[in-house]
């Protein structure tokens, strides 16, 4: 019997939960996004204009007001 493939996830903090691809994301609401990619990288901050994929809204920063 053979080993299924394992896929690989890695989290990075503050930014983008990267998958080993090709994938297909399920949305909550049942739409499904496919991607080819080797890598792909998967929203995990909501900013994103092409939720679920990352487009690096995660690295605008807002600015702080003098204290």
């Amino acid at each position: 019997m053979t080993q299924p493939k394992r896929t690989s996830v890695r989290v990075t903090r503050g930014g983008p939960v990267l998958v080993s691809g090709p994938v297909d994301i399920e949305l909550p609401d049942g739409a499904c996004v496919k991607s080819d990619r080797f890598m792909v990288a998967v929203c995990a901050c909501g900013r994103s204009k092409n939720y679920p994929l990352c487009d690096t809204s995660h690295r605008k920063k807002r600015r702080r007001t003098a204290d």
